[in-house]
């Protein structure tokens, strides 16, 4: 009896740190960019994205800030899956947890004058770009689709939030991906958008961890 007691708490706590991860995963990468935004030179936070900080000498810090949001995102994905009210749900936070490993694993191309030098945006994607941008689509799909899926609750409030995050992630996502594209009425705000994308996506993965952690 002693025994069965000990396992059913240590597998309970177990879940805590799993849940735990997806807590941390979204502050600790907003942290990160932003104290390496602010130091680099020539890059601007409204204009530049946060995948143009892993170029140059020291991007290997934003490589490590994708695979360490991605490896805490992927830990949560399993807490989701053990006990999570979905798992479909868990499947597409995982499915988020790739595409942001991938965004580490490949680096991004130059884009909008970030590093200074090449143009604006290059004729032709390197492999490595090219990698980087089908993994980081994969992963922003895969999060607006989980705030749909985990919208359904019995919570009127959770719902309409998980909605409407899902909603403004996608719709903030796509005006920062026409910015880098050079759409000349949204470049110079495409880093600003991508950062307002990310906080929402970020806040809600945090809020869905606390939800779960603590209900």
């Amino acid at each position: 009896m002693t025994q069965f007691i000990l396992s059913t708490y240590v597998d309970g706590m177990g879940n805590q740190v799993l849940l735990a991860c997806g807590m941390a995963a979204g502050p600790l990468f907003t942290v990160a960019y932003l104290l390496e935004g602010a130091c680099r030179v020539g890059y601007r936070p409204f204009r530049h994205p946060v995948s143009s900080l892993a170029l140059g000498r020291a991007g290997w810090a934003q490589t490590a800030n994708f695979l360490f949001a991605g490896l805490l995102s992927l830990i949560f994905a399993a807490g989701l899956w053990r006990i999570g009210p979905s798992l479909w749900g868990a499947l597409l936070i995982g499915a988020w947890a790739v595409g942001l490993l991938g965004a580490g694993a490949f680096r991004t191309d130059p884009v909008s004058g970030y590093p200074p030098g090449p143009p604006d945006q290059l004729q032709r994607h390197t492999r490595a770009g090219a990698l980087h941008d089908l993994f980081s689509l994969i992963g922003f799909l895969a999060l607006t689709v989980a705030c749909f899926v985990f919208a359904l609750s019995n919570s009127t409030g959770w719902t309409i939030y998980s909605i409407a995050s899902g909603a403004l992630f996608a719709t903030t996502m796509a005006l920062a991906s026409a910015a880098f594209d050079q759409h000349q009425r949204w470049v110079d705000l495409g880093g600003l958008l991508q950062r307002v994308s990310l906080t929402i996506g970020w806040t809600w993965q945090t809020l869905l961890a606390v939800r779960i952690l603590y209900t």
